[in-house]
């Protein structure tokens, strides 16, 4: 019986570690901010162009521009706050009366690759150009989605109270 009792138990804790080490990258590749704040775990569309036509960005797309936006743009875009000019921000309002607006991803992804200021009238020196030797189409795409989707469901995001 005692033998019986230490049998079960050592399967018990080999297939215990043989579950943990199987499961556990998948556990590690969850991000809360993605699932929960920005309520993506499928597929979720993003307005691409003035047309209104989507694309569905996945957990994966979401997570490549979330790590993205914290590599090139958090240091000035706190939570979606603009540090060097509070009153414009990343909230999705302030990206639709920009001139141009830049409310769609095709629309950022060109601010993006050349910024300008948020009346359209010269170059923007608070801003990085972000050329197509640095990151290619599909990641200032995912950063745009990334942006967009935070600037929809993210509570406090592009806050202009600093």
């Amino acid at each position: 019986m005692l033998v019986q009792a230490i049998r079960s138990i050592l399967i018990f804790c080999i297939a215990s570690i043989v579950w943990g080490a199987v499961s556990l990258p998948a556990y590690a590749r969850v991000d809360p901010y993605i699932r929960q704040y920005l309520q993506v775990s499928d597929p979720v569309p993003v307005v691409m162009n003035e047309q209104g036509e989507t694309r569905l960005f996945s957990y994966e797309n979401m997570l490549e521009g979330k790590k993205l936006f914290e590599l090139h743009c958090a240091s000035c875009h706190v939570g979606g706050a603009t540090l060097a000019n509070p009153p414009v921000s990343l909230s999705l309002e302030a990206l639709k009366q920009a001139t141009p607006p830049r409310n769609t991803v095709e629309q950022l992804a060109a601010f993006i690759r050349h910024p300008m200021s948020y009346d359209g009238s010269e170059e923007s020196l608070l801003c990085r150009e972000v050329p197509e030797s640095w990151l290619a189409q599909s990641e200032v795409e995912n950063l745009s989605g990334f942006i967009l989707r935070a600037a929809e469901k993210a509570k406090g995001w592009g806050s202009t109270k600093l």
